[in-house]
């Protein structure tokens, strides 16, 4: 049997958070990619895209790598007992417990990074530190099995670091060539150390209501 990924899905995930490690794990010869959820209905994305859960919690099989998305849509998956549980069940079989962007959180809530080094979208890689994790700036971190990313686009990376675990570098390589991963972005804009200061607080300012309500369940549940 090849390797098994599995990527969980819910309503108002981030969706690149989501397909950018997707595409990277469905290129490895031979892997299967598991979209996760309570059951097989489809659920929609933060941005509008419909996508369908392939498992269920219960019919999930053993995985080799287990990642956590992020989006707007991990505010009540930290306070989702099923979803918890899930994670606390899986986590000690999994090769790499992951997470992309705010993911990170819905591990934390689940009592999974405590003394753990982690990261997290920009905006919310303070709150980390309420669950007991160590945060930490990077791209992609790891600590032991537990590997986690940054905001969203930081998946792809993500996702070629876990193939290079498991496989090699020659193998993750591979995969960079195939999608021509060469990013070479537009604007110097990407994070809040590069951005101009008026687009940084135009950006605190647009996630404001996601930011509070997140900070109220932290505390809630911490």
């Amino acid at each position: 049997m090849g390797l098994q990924f599995g990527i969980l899905v819910f309503p108002n995930v981030q969706q690149l958070d989501l397909t950018g490690p997707y595409e990277v794990f469905a290129s490895t010869p031979g892997a299967q990619v598991h979209l996760i959820w309570k059951d097989r209905s489809p659920l929609t994305a933060s941005t509008g895209l419909a996508l369908t859960p392939t498992t269920t919690f219960a019919d999930c099989p053993e995985l080799d790598v287990l990642c956590v998305p992020g989006g707007a849509g991990v505010n009540p998956l930290m306070e989702d007992e099923t979803v918890l549980a899930f994670l606390r069940e899986r986590a000690p079989g999994v090769r790499y417990l992951t997470s992309v962007c705010t993911g990170s959180l819905v591990l934390g809530a689940a009592g999974l990074l405590k003394g753990r080094k982690a990261t997290s979208h920009w905006a919310a890689h303070d709150l980390l530190g309420s669950f007991g994790a160590i945060p930490t700036k990077g791209r992609v971190v790891r600590d032991g099995n537990l590997i986690t990313a940054g905001g969203v686009t930081s998946g792809i990376d993500f996702g070629l670091t876990v193939v290079a675990e498991l496989l090699g570098p020659e193998a993750a390589q591979l995969i960079q060539l195939s999608l021509e991963y060469a990013p070479t972005p537009p604007f110097s804009a990407g994070t809040p150390d590069e951005a101009p200061a008026e687009i940084v607080q135009l950006a605190r300012e647009r996630m404001k209501g996601s930011r509070a309500a997140r900070e109220e369940i932290v505390a809630r549940i911490t």
